[in-house]
């Protein structure tokens, strides 16, 4: 496995383990289960995990360190807005993950706009005192949106950025994949590690994943890049698109999942899922609820969100 260094000392794989898929937001598998697949990638040389205090992922990551030999670097990211609810986040990826330091904590925004950075004050001066206390390594924001990037590039208290990027552009907002390449060549110039999010468009990329992860590699400024997966083989599949070589009969196993998100009959059109689909891809018509499969990422942010119960990414 390549390693990226990023730091005096500190060299991240050049593949990150996306733990969103796994979670109950997706896949749903029972922390023992998680663990075993986390296992499969650490022992093939990842050594970077990416979660967060919405996926639900921290126990499937706690089991699979703790008997680890070598030291698995940690991104985790919260949707808290006050400094009292940044400080309750962190406390819970720490003690629930059993570890005293995380290498990057973000501010998870990921549909936010440039204002994130006041409207969020609190949050991200909470983050700098661990930081200050050497409880975490780096400080960062995780976007969707080009003109966060853009600010986030011109701000000294942002140390990484992890932007939505893809071939097609799926999922980006407030800007073309164009306008998202350069506004990480911005970021990049200006000195931030960036890794890249979402580089199969949350599935939609199934059938184009060489291609979509050769782009991704290619772009400057990107490093590392972060991929969900739920299985050994879609490690194993990873594993070998990262060094070009993957047999066919893999590929077409880790393919055929059928991913989409479905919203069920009894949904009422109440409309509290839209303002947190990430992607524009929810309306309500006549009384249900309506997914636009061109926009959808497949990220499964909205279904905690619904009263019913009735979304589902399968």
């Amino acid at each position: 496995m390549k390693m990226v260094e990023i730091g005096p000392g500190l060299q991240l794989s050049e593949l990150c383990f996306g733990s969103l898929v796994m979670g109950p937001l997706q896949r749903d598998l029972p922390p023992a289960e998680g663990a075993e697949v986390i296992k499969a990638a650490l022992n093939k040389g990842v050594n970077f995990i990416d979660t967060a205090q919405v996926y639900r992922t921290y126990e499937h990551i706690r089991l699979a360190i703790r008997d680890q030999p070598h030291r698995v670097h940690l991104a985790s990211k919260s949707n808290a807005s006050s400094l009292e609810d940044m400080e309750q986040a962190v406390q819970e990826a720490m003690q629930s993950m059993e570890v005293d330091y995380i290498d990057i904590f973000h501010l998870h925004a990921a549909r936010a706009t440039p204002e994130v950075f006041w409207e969020r004050q609190g949050a991200l001066e909470c983050l700098h005192r661990f930081k200050k206390r050497g409880m975490i390594g780096r400080v960062g924001i995780a976007t969707h949106s080009v003109p966060v990037v853009k600010a986030a590039a011109e701000r000294e208290d942002i140390d990484v950025v992890y932007p939505l990027i893809n071939l097609t552009g799926i999922g980006i907002l407030e800007g073309s994949r164009e306008e998202m390449e350069e506004a990480i060549a911005l970021a990049h110039r200006a000195g931030k590690f960036i890794y890249a999010m979402k580089v199969f468009g949350g599935g939609n990329l199934l059938d184009r994943r060489q291609e979509a992860l050769d782009y991704a590699r290619n772009l400057p400024g990107i490093d590392v890049i972060s991929i969900g997966m739920a299985s050994p083989q879609e490690v194993e599949v990873n594993l070998g698109l990262m060094e070009g070589q993957v047999s066919p009969e893999l590929m077409e196993k880790t393919r055929s999942r059928g991913k989409m998100l479905k919203i069920l009959g009894f949904c009422n059109g109440c409309g509290l899922c839209v303002p947190h689909c990430h992607s524009d891809a929810l309306q309500v018509k006549g009384e249900k609820c309506e997914v636009d499969r061109e926009s959808c990422i497949l990220c499964g942010y909205c279904a905690p969100h619904c009263p019913q119960f009735a979304i589902r990414v399968v």
